[in-house]
């Protein structure tokens, strides 16, 4: 006796069904990518402006890092004097929304190395904070302001110990976001995955 041929459809249906569930969890994902880095983007903003805009140089331009008493004559002319002027000081929303790209960037590249990490929001943040710290400011310190500013050793850590709360913050609030949506099966296969489950 001859086998009794399967209808074609089903199969086509099931590659239907894999490949829009495929589609869904790449939408998903991409959508928390998004979430994440924009909070991690804003969180990094806030935390410059409370460090570096609010205690470092002054809303009037009075702070240390200001300070010609202690600080490099070449930064504060770099800063205060010789045009064109630094564009976070003439064009500051098209610097924030810069960073917010660079929040996108960051997220991506945490979706990529933190498979293997341990769970929870803190270990994660705490690592992926101290990755932004090591491989972009403290390098961006000591290339720039300590070397080709001529910054004092001390306002230098200064502005270390400030970009610490700003890598730290963007970790801790793009983290939370990865890891929630993660935990709640955002990033999951949305409606089109139920619907095939439910036929």
């Amino acid at each position: 006796m001859s086998a009794t041929p399967r209808p074609s459809g089903t199969s086509e249906c099931r590659e239907d069904r894999r490949a829009r569930r495929v589609v869904d969890r790449m939408n998903g994902r991409a959508r928390t990518i998004v979430a994440a880095g924009i909070a991690g983007g804003a969180a990094a903003n806030l935390a410059m402006f409370l460090t570096f805009r609010l205690l470092g140089m002054g809303l009037q331009g009075g702070g240390i890092l200001l300070d010609p008493t202690v600080q490099s004559e070449k930064l504060i002319a770099v800063w205060t004097q010789l045009e064109p002027l630094p564009r976070v000081v003439t064009q500051p929303i098209l610097m924030g929304l810069g960073i917010l790209a660079f929040g996108v960037l960051h997220a991506y590249i945490y979706q990529g190395i933190s498979a293997s990490w341990p769970k929870g929001i803190v270990p994660r943040a705490m690592r992926f904070g101290g990755i932004i710290f090591a491989m972009v400011y403290l390098f961006w310190e000591f290339f720039t302001p300590f070397n080709m500013f001529g910054e004092p050793v001390l306002l230098t850590l200064l502005e270390l110990s400030f970009w610490a709360v700003v890598a730290f913050a963007e970790a801790f609030a793009l983290v939370a976001v990865m890891e929630r949506r993660a935990r709640s099966g955002m990033v999951r296969p949305t409606t089109h995955g139920r619907d095939a489950r439910a036929t």
